[in-house]
């Protein structure tokens, strides 16, 4: 990595116990939950690793999974790191697999999503006439590529080619909703991906996950019942100490993919509302696309 070469503009959306892990590599400064018109966002830090400036922002809580996903103010969040004029985001999520030849502890970039939530808000542009954007690819591949590279540097390989359902939750899913989701091509099941993907889209953001496998999702493995074990007995003691080991890895392996990815970026993320910009249905201010809700 160059020295001296000074990286803004670039965000951690982290799972539950990222902030204190991600804090270990660098200096951190809190600067406070963002006022939005949406509400007040998750708590975001201003860290300093090796002169480059990241913004880590948790999801659920910085101590713990205090906010479960389906109740995550997702405009929020995105909003507020919008505002911090922030222009690429790598967000991370524990999913289950839905393929049972998917080792428990892989880390992998998803290629696809698909929507299984109900009633979240998915859009920045409700009661307006914009917003048909192509999702294809999903995800920032520019992002995506430099992630991969540093996957496979720490494990030696990277699965390609997953899907990844987004489910409501907080509860898991059914055996018959696994299979459905399978019927559909789904091999990754979790609860965090939507609709941030489809918000940083909207104003134009880079935004890619990073998926580290948990559990295999119900009805995969036939595993017993537990009751007060984690996911109540749907991994077992040897993989829950390689999820474990894993998440340790994960923050370096993500700044170290936001660090190596092109200081400009060449995808077309930024382009994603270029049409109604030519149309003149909006202007370069992106605070002036979306309609505030009224107070």
């Amino acid at each position: 990595m160059p020295k001296n070469k000074l990286y803004k503009n670039v965000a951690i959306i982290a799972g539950s116990q990222g902030f204190r892990l991600i804090s270990r590599l660098g200096d951190c400064e809190l600067i406070g939950p963002v006022k939005t018109p949406f509400g007040d966002s998750a708590p975001v830090h201003r860290m300093t690793v090796n002169e480059a400036e990241i913004f880590v922002m948790s999801r659920h809580g910085e101590t713990g999974y205090h906010l479960s996903a389906p109740f995550v103010n997702y405009r929020a969040n995105i909003w507020a790191l919008k505002d911090l004029d922030v222009q690429r985001i790598v967000a991370w999520s524990g999913p289950g697999a839905i393929d049972p030849s998917i080792p428990i502890g892989d880390i992998l970039v998803p290629d696809d999503l698909i929507d299984e939530t109900k009633g979240r808000q998915t859009t920045f542009f409700e009661g307006l006439g914009i917003g048909f954007i192509r999702q294809n690819p999903v995800f920032c591949p520019e992002l995506a590529k430099s992630l991969i590279s540093e996957i496979e540097k720490h494990q030696g390989h990277h699965r390609s080619g997953e899907v990844y359902v987004c489910t409501q939750g907080p509860r898991l899913e059914t055996r018959a909703e696994i299979r459905k989701f399978a019927s559909y091509g789904g091999t990754l099941v979790g609860m965090t991906l939507i609709p941030e993907a489809f918000l940083a889209k909207e104003l134009e953001m880079c935004y890619c996950p990073v998926c580290y496998i948990t559990n295999y999702a119900e009805g995969v493995i036939e595993r017993s019942y537990e009751p007060g074990k984690l996911f109540e007995g749907l991994l077992n003691d040897q993989e829950k100490a390689k999820v474990d080991a894993v998440v340790d890895a994960l923050p370096g392996i993500v700044i170290k993919a936001l660090l190596s990815a092109p200081q400009t970026p060449e995808c077309r993320c930024s382009l994603a509302m270029e049409r109604y910009k030519r149309r003149g249905d909006i202007g370069d201010d992106w605070r002036e696309w979306i309609k505030q809700p009224e107070c």
